[in-house]
């Protein structure tokens, strides 16, 4: 697999489908504790998510993709009362990709604009 096909892989279906005890076939040995316990605190929050890559680029060890993450918000969040409604964010992650695996993630997901939809925050 090319990194795009690597970072794809890894967020439509190790993700989406909650197999973590399989992220060690994308993520540095010295990466997956950290990504996965990251990945178990959205899923307490959004358990049934999926994540869909959009669009990709990729720039030398560099992927940066474009995903949309969908899921049922029926756990708390920043103090937000779960409101078992299916949540949809739009965002951006970027990872780098040494020897075939995920060394580094960083991201930005709209939050806002999918609370502002869903009436989870409101003007003060």
């Amino acid at each position: 697999m090319n990194n795009k096909e690597i970072v794809k892989r890894f967020y439509e279906y190790i993700v989406s489908e909650n197999r973590l005890d399989e992220a060690a076939r994308f993520l540095s040995a010295e990466y997956v504790e950290e990504m996965c316990q990251h990945l178990k605190s959205v899923r307490n929050t959004y358990p049934d998510y999926t994540i869909s890559i959009t669009r990709q680029f990729e720039d030398g060890e560099y992927v940066v993709s474009e995903f949309v993450m969908r899921g049922t918000h029926s756990g708390e969040f920043l103090e937000i009362t779960p409101t078992n409604k299916i949540i949809e964010i739009k965002g951006v992650n970027i990872d780098k990709i040494v020897d075939g695996k995920i060394v580094e993630h960083s991201g930005a997901a709209n939050t806002f604009e999918a609370f502002w939809e869903n009436g989870l925050i409101s003007p003060v």
